[in-house]
């Protein structure tokens, strides 16, 4: 089974929340108004704005606002600032792998490619879509059309 980490998850549920935001909010405001535990909202704010997603404003009126618009900021964005770079298996990351199979290995091609689909379907939801009214045809129509996209990337 894949699965992203609770904070990773947590992480978009936040960034969904500061994107409706016309001022900046702060790690207080947040943890209340999404109910996740304070402290858990102050790390992942703080690990997203040092991966350049949020800026963060100190002082009476400060708090945390999206360095760009919701248009820009991918869920894979999202995610990579959170749990690092998206890799299905060890080998699927780039440079050298520690499996003593690695110079034998028929598959470890294969898996870059699906976690290359995997990567650029997250890249193509945009958090805009996200924080928007949920309309699953909507959702399910643009997975399609990635997964297309990243098939005949594959096959090219």
């Amino acid at each position: 089974m894949i699965r992203l980490t609770n904070l990773a998850d947590y992480a978009v549920v936040l960034m969904c929340e500061m994107s409706h935001a016309d001022t900046r909010l702060s790690a207080h405001d947040l943890a209340d108004t999404t109910r996740i535990p304070a402290p858990t909202v102050a790390k992942i704010l703080n690990a997203l704005g040092k991966a350049g997603l949020l800026v963060s404003h100190r002082g009476l009126k400060g708090g945390f606002a999206l360095s760009k618009a919701a248009n820009e900021i991918t869920v894979a964005d999202i995610v990579e600032a959170i749990d690092g770079p998206i890799s299905l298996t060890h080998c699927a990351e780039t440079g050298t792998s520690d499996c003593c199979y690695d110079d034998i290995c028929q598959m470890r091609p294969r898996w870059q490619v699906i976690n290359n689909a995997v990567r650029g379907a997250l890249d193509d939801v945009k958090l805009s879509s996200l924080a928007g009214p949920a309309d699953p045809s909507e959702i399910v129509a643009r997975f399609e059309n990635a997964a297309e996209k990243n098939k005949a990337k594959a096959t090219a």
